[in-house]
């Protein structure tokens, strides 16, 4: 099995920058894709920016600009940097990886997610 944990979301004025950390851990062999998602209440799950096979990153359009992917390969851990925060921004953060196992398997997990509001 493999766990993910995040940590670093909380409440953050409009303007204000927020890093959010992932950690993975357990039976990993290698992660082939590792990122973030985010879900508001009342929409669907979306992709806020990950890295891609190949070690491409990918961000949303209305993140651009603002939001920074990074990683640590060593740590099998990816962090999301979050610059100029907006009231749109709040949402549930979730990290995901995708790859292999130690067993060979396939897997995809998901974190427990993490707050991010951004108000006044």
């Amino acid at each position: 099995q493999v766990q993910l944990v995040e940590s670093g979301g909380g409440l953050v004025q409009p303007g204000g920058s927020l890093r959010l950390s992932c950690a993975a851990s357990g039976s990993i062999l290698s992660i082939a894709a590792m990122g973030w998602y985010r879900q508001a209440p009342g929409k669907q799950r979306e992709l806020v920016a990950s890295f891609t096979i190949g070690g491409r990153t990918n961000y949303a359009d209305s993140v651009k600009g603002r939001f920074t992917i990074s990683r640590d390969n060593a740590k099998n851990t990816v962090y999301l940097q979050m610059n100029s925060l907006k009231p749109e921004d709040t949402a549930v953060y979730y990290c995901n990886a995708d790859g292999i196992g130690r067993s060979l398997a396939s897997f995809t997990s998901w974190g427990q997610g993490t707050q991010v509001t951004v108000s006044s």
